[in-house]
C-alpha cells in the first residue's frame, strides 16, 4: 500500500495496544471472585470443583467441572485460568487439550460457555487471563515473546495437572487471544491446531495501514487497556509517540509491532504445520481483512478462511454468551477434525468461505485467489482539485456501530454523493449497470497525486449509488504519504480493504476521495490543496474484483 516514492514517516506501531481488544464491548467485564471459587495453586493440589450447570446435563452425562486455578507463566508471573474438564471418571484416558487467552480487557470467564461445550464434546479446556490483565500479574506486554511464553507454560500446567493428551493440543481465541494463539503455533511444536478470530497476523498493516493511525479505535482501547490492566513501560511510550506523532521512534515501533505479528514467522508456522483456521468480519476496525487474507496466501498448512458481515469480535459475541453461533460451531469442527479425528465434513469443503454483506449464504471458493472470476476497471478520467482539513461528508462510520449495523440491518454508512461538496471531495461515478456487480476481494486505486505540501492524508471510498444519489458504503481504506516535492505529482496505489458487496442493477458505482476522516488521524497541513490527475501514460483507475 505504498507508492513509489519514499514511504511516509509517520508514526507506527504506536496504535498498537490501541488494537488490541476482543471482546472490551462485548464480552463480560466483571472479575471472576475467586475467594469464593476454590482456586488451586499451581501444584494441581485438589479444590472442590465449582459447577456450572447441574451435576447431570439434560441427556443423563455427568456435566463438565469448572475450577478457578493459578498458574505460574514465564518467570512465575500467577497467571488467572479456569480448567473445565469433561464430567465422569477419567479412567486413565486422555483427553484433547484446547488452550483459550483471553482478549484485551476481559475478564477470564470470557470463554466459559464455550468452554463448557467443549468440555461436553470430550475436551479439557484451560482459558486464563494474559499477562497485566485482571487477577493476572505482570504488565501488558501486546503479544510479546513473555506472552508467547506464557501460552507454553499454560500447556505444561495442563498437562501435568490434567488428564491432558500432549499428542492433541489446539489454542484458540478472539482477537488478543487469536494473536497470541497464532504466535504460540509459530514457536511451541506441540499446538496441533488453532482457530483464530477476529484477530491479526501482521500488526502494523493491521493498525498502521496506509501509514495511517487509527484514531477511534486508539482511544477507545487504549482506554480500557489502563482501566483494566497494567501497560507495560513500552506501551506506556508508543502510546506517547502514537498520539502525538513522534516521527522519531516509527522504525522503532515498526520493529516492535513486527516481533508480535504471525505473519514474521510464517516459514515456522508451516515447518510446525499445525491447522489454523481463520476468521474475520468485513467491517473489521480494528484488524481489516486484508491482512488475514495474505497471511492465509502464505500458509502451507492444513488451512481455512472464513469473512462474514460485522466489526470486531461481533461475529462471534452471540457464541461468548452460549448462544447458536455459526463462527464457534465451525471452530469445534475444526478442533473436532484435526484434534480428533472426527471425520464432519470440514476437510471437504472449499476451505475460502465468504459470506456477503448484502445478504445470502456463506460462498465456497479453493483459494482467496480465486474469489474473483474477473476484474473491471472504472476510469477515473479528468482532473479533480481539493483542499484539505474539511470534512467532506464521505466517511467509514463509527468504530463498532457502523459496521454492526451492517451486519445486523444492512445499514452500512450512508451519503448522498451528488451533495459532496466538490471542493472538498474528488468525485468520479461509474455508468449504471444493466445487471448485478457482486464486488468479492480487495478494490486496488491507482492515480497520480500533486500535493502544496509535502505530506498529506486521503482517504478513498467506494460507495453503491441508487438511482437517487443515495450511496451505501462498500469499503475504504486511508493513505498518508510524506516527503514529496510541493508541485510534483507522485503516483499513488492503495488497496481498500477487502469486502464482498452486492451492487444492484441501475445502480453505479462512486469513489470518493477526501481528507478528513474521523476513524483516523490525518496529516494535512493548514492551506493544503491536492490534485488528482490521470496522465496519458499512466491512467488513473479503481480496479475491482468481481465474482461472475
Amino acid at each position: 500500500m505504498n507508492h513509489s516514492r519514499t514511504p511516509p514517516r509517520t508514526p507506527a506501531v504506536a496504535a498498537v495496544a490501541a488494537a488490541m481488544l476482543a471482546g472490551t464491548a462485548l464480552g463480560p467485564t466483571a472479575p471472576a471472585a475467586h475467594a469464593s471459587t476454590g482456586r488451586t495453586g499451581d501444584t494441581g493440589s485438589p479444590a472442590a470443583p465449582v459447577r456450572a450447570a447441574s451435576p447431570r446435563t439434560a441427556s443423563g452425562a455427568t456435566a463438565p467441572s469448572i475450577r478457578f486455578v493459578t498458574v505460574s507463566g514465564q518467570g512465575g508471573t500467577k497467571l488467572a485460568a479456569n480448567v473445565v474438564t469433561p464430567g465422569g471418571r477419567a479412567g486413565g484416558r486422555r483427553h484433547p487439550l484446547i488452550v483459550l487467552p483471553t482478549s484485551w480487557s476481559v475478564p477470564q470467564v470470557e470463554y466459559l460457555a464455550q468452554a463448557q461445550k467443549l468440555a461436553a464434546e470430550g475436551y479439557v479446556v484451560v482459558t486464563y487471563n494474559s499477562r497485566g490483565f485482571w487477577q493476572s500479574g505482570g504488565k501488558i506486554e501486546v503479544a510479546g515473546p513473555r506472552d508467547v511464553a506464557d501460552a507454553s507454560k499454560v500447556i505444561d500446567w495442563a498437562l501435568r495437572h490434567t488428564p491432558s493428551d500432549p499428542r492433541r493440543v489446539g489454542m484458540a481465541g478472539i482477537s488478543y487471544g487469536a494473536g497470541i494463539s497464532l504466535l504460540t503455533s509459530a514457536f511451541d511444536r506441540r499446538v496441533r491446531a488453532v482457530v483464530a478470530m477476529s484477530g491479526w497476523a501482521d500488526l502494523v498493516d493491521s493498525i498502521y495501514s496506509g501509514r495511517t493511525q487509527h484514531s477511534q479505535a486508539s482511544a477507545l482501547l487504549v482506554g480500557s487497556g489502563f482501566i483494566t490492566g497494567r501497560p507495560g513501560a513500552d506501551l506506556q511510550r508508543y502510546m506517547k509517540a502514537f498520539f502525538t506523532s513522534d516521527l522519531s521512534k516509527e522504525s522503532e515501533m515498526i520493529a516492535w509491532g513486527r516481533k508480535r505479528s504471525a505473519g514474521s514467522y510464517v516459514s515456522r508456522i508451516n515447518a510446525n504445520g499445525p491447522a489454523i483456521m481463520l476468521g474475520n468480519a468485513w467491517g473489521d476496525s480494528i484488524f481489516p481483512p486484508n491482512q488475514y487474507a495474505a497471511f492465509y496466501d502464505r500458509l502451507t498448512v492444513p488451512k481455512r478462511l472464513e469473512f462474514r458481515p460485522g466489526d470486531h469480535a461481533t461475529p462471534e459475541a452471540t457464541g461468548l454468551l452460549g448462544l447458536p453461533n455459526d463462527v464457534w460451531r465451525n471452530c469445534r469442527r475444526w478442533l473436532g477434525h484435526h484434534l480428533k479425528g472426527e471425520d464432519n465434513g470440514i476437510d471437504r469443503e472449499r476451505p475460502v468461505r465468504l459470506t456477503p454483506r448484502t445478504g445470502g449464504r456463506a460462498e465456497g471458493y479453493p483459494s482467496w485467489k480465486a474469489v474473483p472470476s474477473t476484474t473491471a476497471k472504472v476510469s477515473l478520467t479528468g482532473t479533480r482539485r481539493i483542499s484539505a482539513n474539511t470534512d467532506s461528508g464521505a466517511n467509514g462510520g463509527l468504530i463498532f456501530l457502523s459496521s454492526a449495523l451492517d451486519q445486523l440491518a444492512k445499514a452500512p454508512p450512508e451519503t448522498v454523493v451528488p451533495l459532496l461538496p466538490r471542493a472538498h471531495a474528488a468525485v468520479w461515478q461509474s455508468r449504471p449497470y444493466a445487471s448485478r456487480q457482486r464486488v468479492r476481494g480487495t478494490v486496488t486505486l491507482r492515480t497520480t497525486v500533486t500535493s502544496t505540501r509535502a505530506r498529506g492524508t486521503v482517504i478513498a471510498h467506494l460507495y453503491d449509488v441508487g438511482p437517487l444519489g443515495r450511496g451505501k458504503l462498500i469499503t475504504h481504506a486511508p493513505f498518508t504519504f510524506d516527503g514529496e516535492r510541493p508541485g510534483r505529482p507522485f503516483p499513488l496505489s492503495l488497496e481498500l480493504f477487502s469486502t464482498a458487496y452486492d451492487v444492484p442493477a441501475g445502480h453505479r458505482l462512486a469513489l470518493v476521495v477526501d481528507t478528513v476522516d474521523s476513524l483516523y488521524i490525518e496529516h494535512n497541513p493548514d492551506g493544503a490543496e491536492l490534485t488528482f490527475s490521470s496522465p496519458a501514460g499512466n491512467p488513473s483507475y479503481v480496479s475491482i474484483p468481481l465474482r461472475g
